[in-house]
This record gives structure tokens, C-alpha cells and sequence, in this order.
């Protein structure tokens, strides 16, 4: 039929850790814990949020725009946001400080973008801390 036209819109929300969902840490030291995502059609007023076995929060931001770095909402005092979301890559890695070994466990990097239907999607990281050989 002439004229008719299918729009396919992809719902693009990804969230990623990169290739591994494992990281290591020694006791005492801190950690990266990485997270990256991509949208197809741009985001506005997005959230992220980083939980610790699913149910703590430990950071929690909002993003405005792509032109906009996070600002943000909430975290945990020894957690700091090392992400920009300006560059290329919409990265909202997170560093873990002074490691514990009650810090070893899941960690997961949720996002949710009103611009998309309030598509969520998120990624997990299992980290694992161990002693410092003497």
C-alpha cells in the first residue's frame, strides 16, 4: 500500500558494566564500579541509582539533559561519582572508598529515562574483597 509507513521504535535503554560483572578488591583499598549507558532517542530528567544487595541505596543521581553533568539526590558517604555524562559515553561509574569486607556482594546500576516511557533497565556487579598478602 502506498503511503503506508512503519515507524519500529526500538526501546534502546542499555545498561552496562563492561565485560566482566566480577571486580576484586583488596581490603582497605577502593574500587571502581563501573557503569555506562546508551539511549537511542536521548534522555531527559533521568535517573540513576546504585543499590548494594538490591535493597540499600548507595547512590542515587538525576541527569537533566545530555548537555548536563548528574547532580546529586543522595548517597552514601563513602561512595563518590566518578562518571561524566557529557562525553561520549553516558558513564555513572561509581568508586567504592576504604573497602570492607562486609562491602562484598551484588551491586546494581539502575536506570530509568522518562523520556522513553520510563524505561528502566539495569546491570549487576559482583565484587569480591580479599586480604592484603603480607
Amino acid at each position: 500500500l502506498p503511503g503506508l509507513y512503519v515507524i519500529a521504535i526500538a526501546v534502546a535503554l542499555e545498561v552496562s558494566v563492561g565485560k566482566t560483572n566480577t571486580v576484586m578488591a583488596l581490603n582497605n583499598s577502593d574500587v571502581l564500579l563501573p557503569c555506562t549507558f546508551l539511549t537511542c532517542i536521548g534522555f531527559q530528567d533521568l535517573v540513576f541509582t546504585w543499590y548494594f544487595n538490591s535493597t540499600e541505596m548507595i547512590y542515587h543521581g538525576k541527569i537533566k539533559s545530555k548537555s548536563s553533568e548528574p547532580y546529586l539526590v543522595g548517597r552514601n558517604p563513602r561512595v563518590e561519582f566518578v562518571g561524566s555524562t557529557t562525553g561520549k559515553d553516558n558513564n555513572i561509574s561509581i568508586v567504592l572508598r576504604n573497602v570492607e569486607f562486609s562491602d562484598a556482594g551484588k551491586y546494581t546500576c539502575h536506570v530509568k529515562n522518562p523520556k522513553e516511557k520510563n524505561a528502566e533497565h539495569n546491570a549487576t556487579i559482583f565484587l569480591t574483597v580479599v586480604q592484603k598478602s603480607k
